[in-house]
């Protein structure tokens, strides 16, 4: 069984660290979320090694955050630190590939996909085969309990396709066959927000209760799940101002969202009336608020009044007139604070 796998890998690791005659050693396991009961295993070994003084040190990796938590909560308490790696930022992918902020912006952080991104059509089969497909099928339906994965898979089509915008789950519900319900709709959200695909941000609003009953926002980890679902290429949709500037919001969500898991800051929308700010960042009782503006139209009004209502600490425009938004995701957004 799995836990034998284990228990040789870890067995291999310790003669290696007593032959090389080092103070300490490192073991790796990738995917470990797959390998049943792989916490209690994981406990027992690394228990044998504290009492003999052993300096092993593990690194489990996993693609669902969900598992990983269970696991660790479960058997590992006390005795592990979480390390968030997100989807690849803009910084890495130029590093990486000379990408430049627009091809980023809609090709977004896959680094797997690069090398596809000349011919648009095979990269859009290569993000939904590979990606969307293989995530949602192995990282969300197999390891957790789904009712209605049909539900679920028209949720994430929405969601990637709205990404940016604001519906209530009422709204979602009438845009299904399959129907469920609200509580239904916003569990499977939070799956597919753990899995680092699609998250429903929540309204900002100074009081934690109200929280949850808003409409969420849907925002995309990663650009590339928007740019799958639509016809344009990427010079094609740069010609369309409104549709650009809806890919350019959420490249700055997605930046925000992947970045609010390493910097631990909460992430919201705001919006009251016809006032409106797309982004409000909260971190130990500090406030940032945020627009984003990808062209010269005109401003939408509800900076004053979320100043007036919030005290926020800080106010910030991006775009043209404020912080270009390829300055914005070079930058580490926790450093604001």
């Amino acid at each position: 069984g799995n836990g034998v796998w284990i228990r040789q890998q870890w067995e291999s690791a310790r003669v290696a660290l007593k032959q090389s005659e080092k103070t300490s050693f490192l073991l790796v396991i990738d995917e470990i979320q797959k390998l049943a009961n792989w916490s209690e295993t994981v406990k027992a070994l690394w228990d044998e090694d504290t009492s003999v003084g052993n300096h092993l040190k593990v690194i489990l990796l996993g693609s669902s955050r969900l598992m990983l938590q269970q696991g660790l909560t479960e058997s590992l308490a006390g005795r592990f630190e979480m390390h968030y790696v997100s989807h690849w930022s803009f910084s890495e992918m130029e590093t990486a590939f000379g990408w430049t902020v627009n091809q980023f912006m809609w090709f977004g952080g896959y680094p797997g996909s690069a090398s596809l991104i000349h011919d648009e059509e095979r990269w859009k089969r290569y993000i939904f085969d590979s990606l969307i497909e293989t995530s949602i099928s192995k990282d969300i339906l197999m390891l957790t309990r789904v009712d209605k994965p049909a539900l679920m898979r028209q949720l994430f089509d929405l969601g990637c396709n709205w990404s940016g915008q604001i519906l209530s789950y009422n709204k979602m519900l009438g845009q299904f066959h399959d129907a469920g319900n609200t509580t239904t709709l916003a569990n499977y959200l939070h799956l597919l927000s753990q899995a680092g695909l699609l998250s429903g941000l929540e309204k900002f609003s100074g009081n934690k209760i109200m929280r949850r009953a808003s409409s969420p926002k849907f925002q995309v980890h990663n650009t590339a799940l928007i740019s799958t679902y639509r016809s344009e290429t990427c010079l094609q949709i740069q010609q369309k101002p409104e549709q650009w500037g809806r890919i350019v919001e959420s490249a700055i969500g997605a930046h925000l969202i992947n970045n609010s898991l390493l910097d631990n800051f909460n992430l919201y929308y705001w919006r009251e009336a016809n006032d409106e700010v797309d982004f409000a960042l909260e971190k130990r009782g500090r406030i940032i608020a945020l627009e984003v503006k990808s062209g010269p139209a005109s401003s939408k009004k509800g900076m004053s009044a979320f100043a007036n209502k919030f005290k926020p600490d800080r106010l910030l425009l991006i775009g043209p007139k404020g912080i270009p938004s390829e300055e914005f995701l070079r930058l580490h957004p926790g450093d604001l604070f």
